[in-house]
């Protein structure tokens, strides 16, 4: 019974081994079958394109423009200050008033003064009546020596007469040219000493225009280049001036150019002292390609933008994104000029930038040129 029992039971055995081998074999099979059809569904796979907008590059004339800060001045403008000290006898002036040139403003005591200019003027009629009369007994009762010395007494008490008369002058002070008057800083009876602040005296009708710009501008400089600029008390003006004289030494503190522009201002809108944001308007330049300025993408590594390019793949033609470096040189508008990188005809991506990665695929959902978004920029309202 035993005898019979076991090859029944290894039988039973040897069949469920073999399943459980079918069962394994068939479920490893399963699972490899799935994982290789897994691997052509991936390598198969293509995710859908990224939308972006983008613009043709084209070549073009465009105006170029250096920024600078300054600041106005006028041409004629001076504080009036005594060349001596004395006292005020006499105004002649009233602030803001428009005096011409020559015209008396401040008078000093300067009765000593006239009083010795009576007293030497006495002298001289005396030295030259003297002078007179010995010349006519020249030979008789007089030297040639003695003649000498009386005119030597004549010159004497002219000189002392005209150096009189010059500090006579001085204590009248006049306006060295015509313009308007400031606040009126003294009184009568106050005693100023030399160089004090009495009034300010200001020609407005024509100014300069001093503007600071970085060496790298030096080539770009020369008298006769035109100046547009606004200044914050009158935001909606924009003015515009020639440039007359470019600084030849370069400062050696602030490695910066002077230069300095002059402009009529015959309502007197302009003030000295005005703040001003110039732009120093260059030479058009042919053939320059330039793109919207949000489609570059700046960082430390170098200023780049994705230019889209059709290319035949697996999946047939396609639109790839492509990252290339560029170099840009200075902007204007809405737009900035590239130097290298990119070539006229070629498509810029402007916006979806950050969706995106070398050799993506695009899909552009606006396609427009320069001409079409500098039309746009212009029409925008005020």
């Amino acid at each position: 019974m035993d005898a019979m029992a076991n090859p029944q039971l290894k039988k039973r055995l040897l069949i469920m081994g073999l399943f459980l081998l079918v069962f394994f074999g068939a479920l490893f099979g399963w699972h490899l079958f799935g994982k290789i059809q897994m691997g052509k569904a991936m390598a198969n796979y293509q995710p859908p394109p990224v939308t972006v907008t983008a613009i043709t590059a084209t070549a073009r004339e465009i105006p170029r423009a250096l920024e600078a800060i300054g600041s106005l001045e006028a041409i004629h403008q001076v504080t009036i200050a005594p060349e001596i000290d004395g006292r005020i006898t006499e105004l002649h002036i009233a602030p803001g008033a428009a005096v011409k040139a020559g015209q008396a403003l401040i008078q000093l005591n300067d009765g000593p003064e006239q009083g010795d200019l009576q007293r030497l003027r006495a002298q001289a009629k005396l030295a030259r009546i003297n002078l007179e009369r010995s010349t006519k007994l020249l030979g008789l009762a007089v030297s040639q020596s003695e003649i000498d010395a009386q005119q030597a007494t004549l010159d004497e008490v002219n000189g002392e007469i005209a150096r009189t008369q010059a500090l006579i002058a001085q204590k009248l002070i006049r306006a060295p040219f015509t313009g308007m008057l400031g606040v009126q800083r003294v009184h009568v009876g106050e005693f100023v000493k030399q160089g004090d602040p009495l009034v300010t005296l200001t020609d407005l009708s024509t100014l300069y225009l001093n503007l600071t710009l970085p060496e790298q501008a030096h080539s770009q400089l020369k008298p006769g280049l035109t100046v547009k600029f606004v200044v914050d008390a009158l935001p909606k003006r924009e003015f515009s001036a020639k440039i007359i004289a470019v600084e030849p030494q370069i400062g050696a503190d602030t490695r910066s150019i002077k230069l300095q522009a002059k402009l009529d201002n015959p309502k007197g809108e302009l003030a000295s002292g005005m703040f001003a944001r110039a732009s120093l308007q260059l030479p058009t330049e042919d053939n320059v390609v330039s793109i919207p300025t949000i489609a570059i993408d700046y960082s430390i590594h170098g200023d780049s933008v994705y230019v889209v390019q059709r290319q035949n793949t697996e999946h047939g033609e396609q639109q790839i994104a492509k990252r290339v470096l560029v170099k840009t040189d200075g902007q204007f508008g809405d737009s900035v000029i590239v130097r290298s990188g990119v070539k006229p005809g070629e498509t810029v991506v402007t916006a979806g930038q950050m969706k995106l990665h070398d050799g993506a695929v695009v899909e552009i959902v606006q396609n427009t040129t320069l001409d079409n978004i500098a039309a746009k920029v212009q029409s925008r309202p005020e």
